[in-house]
């Protein structure tokens, strides 16, 4: 029916059916580019640095920028993405010195903290650089710990080592969250979650400090922010007097907007039920 295309051109469409049949197309999808979920590997690039403490060049994995969707925000503010854990790569690291640092940090360091760096790190520090084409959790760990170390080494405020610490935490969930995910032993997902406890108290402390002590923003955060992330982090730690006290005072502030009062008011509810169960036991 279709015979005389091939005079315009198109003389491969020539023998096309008309009428497909019904069921032979229904087990055909046309794929849309846009619905496929993006690999780790397919969101992460390799980008080369300078260190500002021993000058050299390195190589680091950034997450591309709005590649990952968000699929949901913890308690805590910790932020879950589709197909990759962003958290893995939010510590710079240069294999040459050690000095390492989460990135909004990485470039703020005075000629000072270089020197301890150097004295204290540089001279011992012995690294290999990741082979692997993403960071595997462990290594991610490893690199938590050492920027926490160089932030302790260089003097940070106490606001830049409990965002560390909170990083750490939200990386032990991550990696709690895959390891039973794989089914893998619950002695090692115990361990995970105690360690990322840990983690979770010396950012509570640490931030009740900075709080206290420095101004406002506090890593990117204002003060509204800061509130809501500390009776969180005293929910999860179960310090739910102060928790309470912080929630109360953004529930009757003015300056709160809706979406962090939200927040405060769900949180409320969970910290008056365990405050209830508490008193009951």
């Amino acid at each position: 029916m279709l015979s005389g295309l091939q005079g315009m051109g198109l003389g491969n469409l020539e023998n096309l059916k008309i009428f497909e049949d019904e069921k032979s197309r229904a087990g055909k999808t046309t794929e849309n580019p846009e619905d496929k979920i993006p690999t780790e590997e397919e969101m992460i690039y390799d980008r080369t640095m300078e260190c500002p403490v021993c000058e050299q060049s390195f190589v680091t994995k950034i997450v591309k920028a709005n590649r990952a969707r968000l699929l949901k925000t913890d308690l805590d503010l910790r932020a879950v993405y589709e197909g990759v854990d962003r958290t893995k790569y939010d510590v710079i690291q240069c294999y040459h010195c050690g000095y390492s640092a989460l990135s909004r940090y990485f470039d703020q360091i005075l000629v000072p903290q270089k020197k301890l760096i150097r004295e204290m790190i540089s001279k011992n520090v012995s690294l290999k650089i990741p082979a692997g084409l993403t960071y595997s959790y462990e290594e991610a760990i490893d690199r938590n710990k050492l920027a926490l170390a160089n932030a302790v080494v260089k003097r940070a405020k106490n606001s830049e080592k409990a965002y560390v610490c909170l990083k750490t935490a939200w990386l032990l969930r991550g990696y709690r969250e895959y390891l039973e995910a794989e089914g893998k032993e619950k002695s090692l997902i115990e361990e995970t979650l105690l360690a990322e406890k840990e983690y979770l108290q010396n950012a509570y402390e640490g931030f009740t400090e900075a709080r206290q002590s420095e101004l406002f923003p506090l890593c990117g955060m204002d003060q509204n922010t800061m509130d809501y992330l500390l009776a969180a982090l005293g929910y999860e730690v179960e310090d739910y007097t102060n928790a309470a006290k912080l929630i109360s005072g953004l529930l009757v502030s003015n300056t709160v907007n809706k979406r962090t009062k939200d927040k405060a008011l769900e949180l409320k509810m969970m910290i008056v039920k365990k405050m209830k169960d508490t008193q009951n036991t």
